[in-house]
């Protein structure tokens, strides 16, 4: 980490900053393109699970609950699955120059959630225009970006270190991704699932969590919450355990292994 946090931040900031920016050089339409990904895949699965197999009959605000869940997919798996290989891609400077190298896993995740930050407010819009009211429960919004990106964090900080020294965790978390896409309530709500062991064992997961959380929170209260979905609360404290333990063990990881990184890249 460098022992200087404050040029961390300030590293990570300006590598962020920078790839956002380069991201939309040249582009026609700018950051246009950055709300069509979640958008274009919202409208193949909302064609599939409304017209087709019918996921969202008497769901509330089901258009807006699934474009929710894609938009926090896309955040963890834009800001993981290029932060694997993000401290190889960056080599000639790794190897060249002395700084934090965290700055480098942190700063996909960091590109990552300015994204999210304006996919949240098309969710939003989009909440609003479907007849949705503006609530006191909106200040989690913070709180569950916060965890989010915390679990972000701590995943991308373990796999940029690991990928280092094998190269078989890329292609491992793609799978993992597409198994945590459908294993997650994003086209699906957590009232469908028929058992009530099936349901706890879903939502222990922190990123279904999550997004079943910011349903409740932002969409609409008939989005029963965490604790309310889960058979105690004491299990519902799980999900928020196991994101301090990604985090901790992801960062400490990564902060032994930082300082034989360019020897080993």
């Amino acid at each position: 980490m460098g022992g200087d946090w404050r040029r961390l931040l300030h590293l990570t900031r300006l590598l962020a900053v920078t790839d956002f920016r380069l991201r939309f050089f040249g582009s026609a339409l700018g950051y246009l393109w950055q709300v069509m990904h979640p958008l274009l895949l919202f409208g193949v699965l909302y064609l599939v699970f409304t017209e087709v197999v019918r996921l969202g009959e008497g769901v509330a605000f089901y258009p807006v609950a699934l474009l929710s869940g894609i938009v926090l997919f896309v955040f963890l798996s834009e800001s993981t699955g290029q932060a694997v290989q993000s401290l190889v891609e960056r080599e000639p400077i790794v190897r060249k120059i002395q700084f934090p190298r965290l700055a480098v896993p942190l700063a996909t995740v960091l590109t990552a959630l300015f994204r999210l930050s304006l996919n949240l407010v098309v969710v939003l819009a989009f909440l609003l225009a479907s007849g949705g009211e503006v609530r006191l429960s909106w200040l989690e919004i913070p709180v569950l970006v916060f965890l989010l990106t915390a679990l972000a964090a701590g995943l991308a900080a373990l796999l940029s270190a690991l990928y280092v020294h094998v190269r078989d965790v890329k292609p491992i978390w793609d799978v993992v991704l597409q198994v945590l896409f459908y294993g997650s309530p994003i086209f699906y709500t957590i009232g469908i699932v028929p058992s009530q062991t099936l349901r706890d064992l879903i939502l222990l997961n922190p990123f279904a969590a999550i997004i079943q959380q910011f349903r409740h929170a932002v969409i609409d209260p008939s989005h029963p919450s965490v604790a309310e979905a889960m058979s105690s609360d004491a299990l519902a404290l799980i999900p928020l355990l196991l994101i301090v333990v990604i985090a901790v063990v992801g960062l400490r990881y990564f902060d032994r292994k930082a300082p034989r990184i360019a020897e080993e890249l």
